[in-house]
């Protein structure tokens, strides 16, 4: 492995990681992402001279918290302040850092509570959430979100400009406090998930490493809520373990997208699903909150063996009961799908041109795509072809772009006559 490719391995894996912990020393947001993104261009120099050390991430948090001194040092133009933000507790020294995974609770959940305080906005806790800990970048934030990227970027100066100002503290909160900010991080959790299950950019579609990151997270979080942990929190664990068992199947060989329904079923972790059952019929015990119904959902995709076997009917009045929970243009894709498969492709159509007409989602690659599919599946080739076209424009994903290739070839070829 060569140094650039190793700098680019910890920067994948290990960004939010790094992050989290230098923000749990110097106590500033900017200053952490700053001196960190310094110890990154740092190694890629330094590695191709002297080699990959044998801990690179804790080689970049040592460099990134030197660096973040010096800035301190600069900004006070004379060395002593130093030794009074050493005092002050502004920047805290440990002799060997251990950064190792298995501390509960760790910098990551304290900075997931931290963005997650209710003195900040509710969009702003996200996707501060999504930057620092994933290294999400503003523009990639302002796609999920659906908001102009001048719009995100104010938002996170505004949000750690709050945590600064407010003195918020970088800590797990005792078990009473958590009620009011769950809500958030159940929902920071599950985008963390979400961006290992289907990467934003890059070239694989799936980063098991978030994966893996987020079901732990949210696990922790469902420990420290014990003896009665709330519904919704052993519900998105369901819905992550239910999702996360199918990973296997997501991809072939060759890294390219399988969808659901041709995915092979026997590589699905079917330990993993026994597992996560019980969970959501534990979640929907409280109700059917948001995480409790998108757990049923993937239940019902997960108990059956085939995909012809699938009880699409019952997803349907699920999307239904969700829309009323939690109404936006994704649930309402999203359903549309799944009446696509119930009453045929034509009314799903019919759903998605009627969603595609508010233009709310006129940038999301996934509407363009399934309007593709079912103008495939209707042998309107032509106009299948245009959908795919836009489709690959706006999709950002290496593995699902190839995926669109595919098909956008495909139907080229059959509007040919080949």
């Amino acid at each position: 492995m060569t140094a650039t490719e190793a700098v680019e391995q910890v920067y994948r894996d290990d960004w939010g990681r790094i992050v989290a912990a230098l923000i749990s020393l110097v106590g500033d947001f900017d200053l952490a992402e700053e001196s960190a993104q310094e110890a990154f261009s740092a190694a890629v120099d330094q590695w191709r001279d002297a080699g990959v050390p044998d801990f690179p991430r804790a080689w970049i948090i040592q460099t990134a918290k030197h660096k973040a001194i010096d800035r301190i040092r600069r900004k006070k133009r004379f060395e002593e302040k130093v030794d009074l933000y050493l005092k002050d507790g502004s920047v805290r020294t440990v002799e060997q850092p251990d950064y190792d995974t298995s501390e509960i609770p760790d910098d990551r959940l304290r900075l997931i509570f931290t963005c997650c305080h209710p003195a900040l906005a509710a969009e702003s806790q996200v996707a501060l959430t999504l930057r620092t800990l994933c290294g999400l970048e503003t523009e990639e934030i302002a796609r999920a979100f659906l908001v102009p990227v001048p719009t995100m970027a104010q938002r996170l100066v505004r949000a750690k400009h709050k945590i600064r100002n407010a003195g918020i503290p970088y800590i797990v909160p005792e078990t009473k406090d958590m009620p009011e900010r769950l809500d958030a991080v159940l929902t920071v959790i599950y985008l963390v998930f979400n961006e290992g299950y289907a990467a934003t950019r890059g070239a694989p579609l799936l980063r098991a490493d978030l994966c893996a990151e987020a079901i732990r997270l949210g696990g922790l979080v469902r420990s420290l809520m014990q003896p009665q942990p709330p519904p919704e929190a052993t519900a998105l664990l369901a819905l992550m373990l239910l999702h996360d068992a199918r990973r296997d199947a997501r991809v072939d060989d060759a890294g390219d997208l399988v969808v659901l329904e041709e995915q092979d079923r026997s590589l699905w972790n079917r330990e993993q699903i026994t597992e996560a059952l019980p969970l959501v019929t534990d979640g929907l015990r409280g109700g059917p909150g948001v995480f409790a119904v998108q757990a049923a959902i993937a239940a019902v995709h997960c108990r059956a063996a085939r995909a012809e076997d699938t009880d699409w009917a019952q997803i349907v009045n699920l999307y239904d009961m969700l829309e009323q929970l939690q109404p936006s243009p994704i649930v309402e894709l999203n359903r549309a799908v799944a009446v696509a498969m119930v009453q045929g492709p034509r009314t799903g159509l019919e759903l998605i041109d009627g969603l595609a007409a508010s233009n709310d989602l006129e940038n999301y690659h996934l509407l363009h795509a399934a309007r593709a599919d079912f103008l495939r599946r209707m042998a309107d080739f032509p106009e299948a072809e245009k959908s795919y076209q836009r489709a690959l424009e706006l999709a950002t994903n290496e593995s699902e772009r190839r995926y669109l290739q595919r098909r956008l070839k495909e139907v080229r070829g059959r509007g040919n006559g080949a």
